[in-house]
């Protein structure tokens, strides 16, 4: 097992052989090698090591003290060659460090799949304007999959690629075939009601497949996820009639000297050629407004203010583009359009749709409602837990005008 202690200016990682083991194969490994790595995430050189290698068979079992870092301006460095990063990582000197600081489940090295993601130094607490804050980075280590999430993962996927050949199909698929099976068997006394309880299952499908959805996310690609969710989506707003995906639009403003070509992943056409554009993400926790506070207000996340700002461009390019970018964008995918509908580009909205809001705390959900009526006249901006309420709430509604139909219904026939 592996403890990590602080001592003085230094931080060190202590080995210590359970009694099936000895730490003689960790000295032959430096000897042969030149390196050892423990638990997949820490490889150290014979440079490393605090404590000298045992010579004889006394103190074979003893413990061995490896040099983890040093401390530097508030801040424990500990060199990018002992957990492999691009960069030296810095921790708060506050920090209580422990071997699951570096380790999540199945000995896969936290800091590792952080710095795959990213170009720049890992920087944890502390004043550093780049640090990642205390808070988050706790969120961050409860957020790593468990053994069983990683196995529930890795079957979701497994099943994404068989359904194409199996016809597997999810739950909330099911419910909805088994009502369409059950409602040739209703009686025709009210066309309004079968049209009334169609809707209710409609919704009942779109609410339970998103719920089915957000237990496994990983198990989708992002451009899965995005096709899945719009199509849930359009049985959600069905106002709109086409969508069309990587829209060719003109900036005229980003450069003066020429026009810069822009794409937008997914426009949305309603019945009467109006346009809009969505934003689709993938659900990250913790993505949304900041846990601690600037000025005793949470702000908003890069995701957030990056897709805030990307969808705002476009609006603003879209809009100065006018009728030419009506006809231009017209002409070129008309024929994924209804044969009667003619673009137009008159006040475009957007829906964005990302992140969770069931793990916000304190004020965070005060202020994230402050940032979305902000932008309330050109964004709609929606997390996924938001959605599932007004899907939920929708079939609340339908479901007591359902029963208030059946009971007027019940007193005209007695």
């Amino acid at each position: 097992m592996i403890n990590i202690v602080a001592e003085e200016n230094q931080l060190l990682l202590m080995y210590q052989p359970d009694r099936f083991n000895d730490a003689r194969w960790l000295d032959e490994k430096l000897r042969q090698d030149g390196e050892v790595t423990l638990r997949r995430t820490f490889t150290f050189t014979g440079a490393d090591l605090l404590t000298p290698s045992a010579s004889s068979e006394e103190g074979d079992d003893s413990e061995r003290i490896f040099l983890l870092g040093l401390l530097e301006d508030g801040y424990y460095k500990i060199n990018s060659d002992v957990l492999g990063l691009k960069h030296d990582l810095l921790l708060d000197s506050g920090m209580t460090l422990v071997p699951s600081t570096f380790i999540a489940q199945r000995d896969i090295s936290v800091f590792r799949r952080i710095d795959e993601l990213i170009d720049e130094p890992i920087v944890v607490g502390g004043d550093n304007e780049s640090a990642i804050p205390l808070a988050d980075f706790e969120q961050l280590l409860k957020t790593f999959p468990t053994s069983t999430e990683l196995t529930h993962y890795a079957r979701a996927r497994i099943v994404r690629v068989l359904k194409d050949y199996f016809g597997t199909i999810s739950d909330a698929e099911g419910q909805l075939n088994q009502y369409l099976k059950r409602k040739k068997k209703l009686p025709a006394a009210s066309r309004e009601s079968i049209v009334s309880n169609f809707e209710l299952q409609k919704f009942e499908y779109v609410h339970a497949e998103l719920e089915s959805m957000l237990k496994q996310v990983d198990a989708y690609s992002e451009k899965d996820w995005q096709a899945k969710i719009l199509g849930l989506l359009l049985f959600v707003f069905p106002k709109y009639v086409a969508v069309l995906e990587n829209v060719h639009i003109k900036d005229f403003y980003t450069n003066a000297s020429k026009t810069t070509d822009r794409y937008i992943d997914l426009m949305l056409v309603d019945a009467n050629g109006n346009i809009d554009i969505i934003e689709v993400k993938k659900p990250f926790p913790n993505a949304m407004v900041s846990r601690s506070t600037y000025r005793d207000s949470h702000t908003p996340k890069k995701e957030l203010a990056g897709s805030v700002m990307q969808a705002e461009k476009y609006l603003f390019h879209l809009s100065k583009w006018g009728h030419a970018g009506e006809q231009e964008i017209y002409n070129k995918r008309k024929s994924e359009l209804p044969a009667w509908v003619e673009l137009k580009i008159t006040n475009p909205k957007a829906m964005i749709l990302l992140g969770r809001d069931n793990d916000f705390v304190g004020q965070q959900r005060f202020d994230f409602e402050i940032i979305r009526r902000k932008y309330a006249n050109m964004l709609d901006i929606m997390t996924y837990d938001d959605l599932l309420r007004r899907v939920g709430n929708i079939i609340e509604m339908m479901r007591r005008q359902n029963s208030a139909r059946s009971v007027t219904s019940n007193r005209r026939g007695a």
